[in-house]
């Protein structure tokens, strides 16, 4: 993915519009270069969390590539992982990435060999699209050959490492390990303030790492810093509307509800709602897990009719994102038959 500077969010887009245009101009709207200033556009639109927006244009590029590159090109790859690995992944349609992913993989093995970063890269997300689908098993083995294809070629301290030690703890975590989940949150943490510093939003994906793992352990006063300078960073770096943002609302909100102060989680939980069913949509799984929890807040206030219209709204969006048969869809609807 071609990615500069300029893409970071809120840059905004005329630099990138103006590159079209004349790339449009002067080479034709089948060149590859005009598909990479397509997809750079998609890649700002998406970083500002304009997933419809961002659609297009990446499917634009793509065609652009198939045609002008042939179906086998590390380029054509690209692509295919923008669509699928950063693009219906992130609006819920976890089924239809997976063709994006596999055929991304097979290109680059092929193009680029099994241990070249792209590749790992797109091990990566096939590793993370299984995570989300529930497949946490199957999840751990693309993980594994990332990271160790990162630590070869990129070295023990690279970004890029740190992105497979991160996922491999929020696996571990997923599967109940908790204390192996932890070194590999700190050491991942360690190298993101290294070689990014410490107000980079990667940074503070690290540290809702470390304050969720933080809170699973039952350590609550523990995580609050954690949480507290992740949501800096990201308002900071991305701003108060962007899906990431959001995710830090949620968590101190989650956070506040497990400590037991329902009038401070509210605010966090209804801000988080708002940006997800703008920038996300109302169908997209993080959506229905503000929903969730809306519900949950409802029902501590003894709203419980409420709380019930929340929760189903919730299972709904979850049973057309994920499918009846994922694992929180099916916990979802196991709740749902216990509440009065």
């Amino acid at each position: 993915m071609a990615t500069s500077a300029a893409t970071r969010p809120g840059g905004g887009t005329a630099v990138f519009e103006r590159a079209l245009a004349i790339r449009e101009k002067a080479l034709g709207p089948d060149h590859p270069d005009t598909a990479t200033s397509l997809n750079n556009l998609g890649y700002l639109l998406q970083a500002m969390g304009d997933l419809a927006g961002a659609r297009p244009y990446y499917e634009r590029a793509l065609a652009i590539r198939e045609k002008a590159l042939g179906p086998d090109h590390p380029d054509t790859a690209g692509s295919l992982n923008n669509l699928g690995a950063l693009l219906l992944q992130a609006m819920g349609d976890l089924a239809g990435a997976r063709p994006y992913y596999e055929r991304a993989l097979a290109i680059r093995e092929k193009a680029l060999g099994p241990d070249h970063p792209d590749t790992a890269g797109s091990l990566n997300n096939l590793g993370g699209l299984l995570q989300a689908m529930g497949d946490l098993a199957g999840a751990r083995p693309y993980y594994e050959r990332a990271l160790a294809i990162r630590e070869k070629a990129l070295g023990p301290d690279h970004p890029d490492t740190a992105q497979s030690l991160n996922n491999l703890g929020a696996l571990l975590q997923a599967m109940g390990d908790l204390a192996g989940a932890r070194p590999y949150y700190e050491r991942a943490l360690a190298i993101y303030e290294k070689a990014l510093g410490p107000d980079h939003p990667d940074t503070a994906t690290s540290l809702n790492n470390l304050g969720g793992l933080l809170q699973a352990m039952g350590d609550l006063a523990g995580a609050r810093p954690y949480y507290e300078r992740a949501l800096a960073i990201y308002e900071k770096a991305l701003g108060p509307d962007h899906p990431d943002t959001a995710t830090s609302l949620n968590n101190l909100g989650a956070l506040l509800q497990a400590m037991g102060d329902l009038a401070g989680a509210r605010p966090y939980f209804e801000q988080a709602y708002t940006i997800r069913e703008k920038s996300l949509g109302t169908k997209h799984p993080d959506t229905a897990q503000s929903l969730w929890w809306l519900g949950v807040i409802a029902e501590r206030d003894s709203d419980r009719s409420k709380a019930r219209d929340l929760y189903q709204q919730a299972l709904a969006i979850y049973e057309h994102a994920l499918g009846t048969d994922h694992a929180t869809t099916k916990s979802v609807h196991r709740f749902l038959e216990n509440v009065s």
